[in-house]
C-alpha cells in the first residue's frame, strides 16, 4: 500500500507538494489528474524515491524510498521524457536492468518484445516519443515491478499501443497484484483503466475516490420539450446541473436511472434518455458542487 502522510515538497518558494495525505491500495490502478504544475509529477518523483521529502512522508508498505535500493528495486517509474543511456538500444537496456531488478524475467522481455513493433538493435535516441515509450515499456514491464510509476505514458502512443498497454496493465494487475500509479491532465485516457482517482492542484489533492462510487447513484439526462415547461417542475429531481438550448435541456442528477426517467417522462417529453456520465463530466459534477471550477483547474 501506499500511504502519503503530511506529505510537503518545496523547490525554492514554490510548495509543489502542500501536506497532502492520501492512500493507494495494493493492486489496484490509481488515477492523478490535474493541469501541468499541479504537483503530480512531483509526488511521482518523490514516491519513486528520486526526491526527498521536504515533509512528512510517503511509503510503499510502510518503507520509504529514498535512499534505499531496495525499496527502489520493486519500483519502475517512467517519467515524461524516459531517460536511457546514450546511444543505447533496448538490447543495451535490457542488459542494464537486468543487472538492478532482481524480478527482471527474460521470458516476459522476450514476449513483450514480440507485442510492440520495435527494432531492438535500433539507437533508442533516434526513435520517435512513441516508440521511445514503448522501449520503456517492454524493460518497466520485464522488471515485474511491485509500483510501475507513468507520467504522461499515453503522450506520443498510438490508439492501437494505447489500448495494448490498457490490456498490459489489468493483466499485470489481475496476475501478479501490481500497483500503478498513472499521472495524466487526460481524464478520458484513464476511465477504462484506473479504478482511483485523485485530482492535484496547486500541490493539494482537491479530490481522491474510487471511481465506480464516483459514479454510482449521479445520470446524464437529456429531453426534449415542445414548448419546454418552466424549470420549476424540474426541482424535485436533484440536480446538479442544467444546460438549456432551446428545446434541449440537459441535467445532471443524482439518484436511480429508473426514477429519474419514470418522473421525466411524466412530463410527456418528444424525446427523453439517460446516458453514463464520463470520468470528467463526472468530476466537473463534483468539483462544481464542491465550489471549484474545475475546467479551469484542468486546463
Amino acid at each position: 500500500m501506499i500511504e502519503a502522510r503530511e506529505l510537503t515538497k518545496k523547490f525554492d518558494r514554490i510548495m509543489a507538494l502542500d501536506h497532502i495525505s492520501f492512500q493507494v491500495q495494493s493492486g489496484s490502478v490509481f488515477g492523478l489528474v490535474g493541469s501541468n504544475g499541479a504537483g503530480k509529477s512531483t509526488f511521482l518523483r518523490t514516491l519513486a524515491g528520486i526526491y526527498k521529502p521536504d515533509g512528512g512522508e510517503v511509503l510503499l508498505d510502510g518503507e520509504a524510498p529514498f535512499e534505499r535500493t531496495a525499496v527502489k528495486s520493486r519500483i519502475f517509474f517512467i517519467p515524461d521524457y524516459p531517460y536511457f543511456l546514450p546511444q543505447a538500444t533496448l538490447t543495451d537496456m535490457a542488459g542494464f536492468y537486468k543487472k538492478l531488478y532482481p524480478n527482471w524475467s527474460d521470458g516476459r522481455y522476450e514476449a513483450l518484445c514480440g507485442m510492440f513493433p520495435i527494432d531492438r538493435k535500433s539507437n533508442i535516441g533516434n526513435m520517435s516519443k512513441g516508440m521511445q515509450r514503448q522501449a520503456a515499456l517492454i524493460c518497466a514491464m520485464a522488471t515485474q515491478p511491485d509500483l510501475l510509476l507513468l507520467d504522461e505514458i499515453f503522450d506520443g502512443l498510438d490508439p492501437v499501443m494505447r489500448q495494448l498497454l490498457k490490456r498490459i496493465i489489468g493483466s499485470e494487475v489481475a496476475d501478479r497484484g501490481m500497483t500503478v500509479v498513472i499521472a495524466s491532465h487526460n481524464l478520458r485516457e484513464l476511465e477504462d483503466v484506473c479504478d482511483h482517482v485523485g485530482l492535484f492542484h496547486k500541490g493539494g489533492v482537491l479530490f481522491e475516490r474510487d471511481l465506480d462510487e464516483l459514479k454510482l447513484g449521479i445520470n446524464k439526462v437529456q429531453a426534449v420539450f415542445k414548448p419546454m415547461p418552466e424549470y420549476s417542475v424540474f426541482e424535485e429531481l436533484d440536480i446538479v446541473k442544467t444546460d438549456l438550448r432551446g428545446s434541449l435541456i440537459s441535467l445532471v442528477v443524482r439518484g436511480k436511472q429508473e426514477e429519474i426517467l419514470e418522473r421525466i417522462n411524466a412530463l410527456h417529453p418528444v424525446f427523453a434518455e439517460v446516458l453514463p456520465l464520463t470520468l470528467e463530466e463526472v468530476f466537473i459534477s463534483e468539483m462544481e458542487v464542491a465550489g471549484y471550477d474545475i475546467e479551469n483547474i484542468l486546463k
